[in-house]
């Protein structure tokens, strides 16, 4: 099973340059100018690009973000921790610029994860199954 399937492995984990992980996940936002492709052109010209951020130390999943009216293009991506978010935001910004691509704007965030958890992002941060996640219906709100 990949880490796709198990979740995150919440414990620290010792890393090859003597670094620990972490219990709060790291969030990264990239932006940046893109002409295109756009779609299912983009997603056959990126295969290769895909699996090799698929096979990223620490990611937890990636969301491939385009808009043609405004000709952006980017990314959300969920790490284990701001290490192997910061180790990834180096690599990555380092292959856009090899790329042509500039104007790279990029945001990292820390995961509440209480929060998060709440609004639905249980099996994603590895809290839950998403079948184990409540219905509304089932929430009682108090004043």
């Amino acid at each position: 099973m990949n880490k796709l399937q198990t979740g995150i492995d919440r414990k620290p984990v010792p890393r090859d340059r003597g670094e620990r992980r972490s219990d709060t996940p790291a969030a990264l936002l990239f932006r940046f100018p893109f002409p295109g492709p756009w779609g299912e052109e983009l997603a056959q010209a990126s295969q290769e690009l895909a699996n090799d951020i698929a096979n990223e130390d620490g990611l937890i999943w990636k969301i491939w973000l385009e808009d043609r009216e405004t000709a952006q293009a980017g990314g959300i991506y969920l790490f284990e921790d701001a290490a192997a978010a910061n180790r990834y935001r180096e690599k990555h910004e380092q292959r856009l610029a090899a790329m042509g691509i500039g104007r790279v704007m990029v945001n990292a965030f820390s995961v509440n994860t209480g929060l998060s958890v709440l609004t639905m992002a249980r099996a994603a941060l590895g809290e839950s199954s998403a079948s184990e996640i409540p219905s509304m219906a089932a929430i009682t709100m108090r004043p």
